[in-house]
């Protein structure tokens, strides 16, 4: 029985940016079907939380082309806003030239293109599987990559690993990821409000009450509104509806 027998590629991600935008870092983790692992991250300034998200997929699936390019693979995130943009998003993106259904650009289309075409090319041979960890959760690989982020966006060097599995310090990598869905369903789907958001002729607002959403979009035809749950949700709605600033 070969190492590789049964077994597919993971990979962990995460980004982290202090200001947003401000001084950024990402991480990434690719442990490959035949048990190699290979740790990423790097830093830039000024970015967004989402940039570094997206920018940690972007790089972690183009490494796995070059160590593992065939099999499947599960890709663990605590951000939504990857999730969703690409797996539901990102087509209709394509269909209006990269741009959003209100016709404003695309917010990060730059990394949004490269990664779509990266993430194309590994569908075509062998599925991709997205999966949603909430962050500090006590899932082994999403906290390594928190911990490289973070680094590298406190302009730090952190030692990134690249051997065995074996001689790793998680070496039940493997066991840990395969609990990750179990943290998900731990963690309530719903809770108290951090906001709520409304849009009305293109002009988003944020509410500290349903009561004021309410009034503001009531009788208006075209209005959108939403309840979030945190900031990274709050985000990844205006990023859905195509908006950048509140009124």
């Amino acid at each position: 029985m070969t190492p590789s027998q049964g077994k597919d590629s993971i990979i962990f991600i995460d980004g982290a940016s202090s200001g947003n935008p401000g001084p950024g870092g990402w991480g990434a983790l690719i442990l490959t079907a035949q048990d190699r692992v290979v740790e990423l991250g790097g830093g830039a300034n000024p970015v967004t939380n989402n940039q570094m998200e997206l920018l940690a997929a972007l790089r972690a699936l183009e490494r796995l082309e070059e160590i593992a390019p065939n099999g499947a693979v599960d890709v663990y995130t605590d951000s939504k806003y990857l999730i969703e943009g690409v797996t539901k998003w990102i087509f209709g993106w394509q269909k209006n030239g990269w741009k959003t259904k209100e016709g404003k650009p695309v917010a990060n289309s730059d990394i949004w293109v490269r990664l779509n075409e990266v993430h194309f090319r590994r569908k075509k041979r062998a599925p991709v599987r997205w999966n949603h960890v909430p962050g500090h959760s006590g899932v082994a690989g999403n906290e390594r990559v928190d911990e490289i982020a973070v680094a590298f966006s406190k302009g730090r060097d952190p030692y990134l690993y690249d051997g065995t599995l074996k001689d790793y310090s998680l070496s039940d990598l493997r066991d840990t990821a395969k609990s990750a869905p179990m943290a998900v369903k731990k963690k309530k789907k719903d809770g108290p409000a951090y906001s709520y958001l409304s849009l009305v002729n293109g002009k988003a607002m944020r509410h500290s009450t349903w009561s004021e959403c309410e009034n503001r979009v009531k009788g208006m035809t075209a209005a959108k509104y939403r309840k979030t749950l945190s900031a990274e949700d709050e985000q990844a709605i205006l990023e859905e509806w195509g908006v950048r600033n509140f009124k």
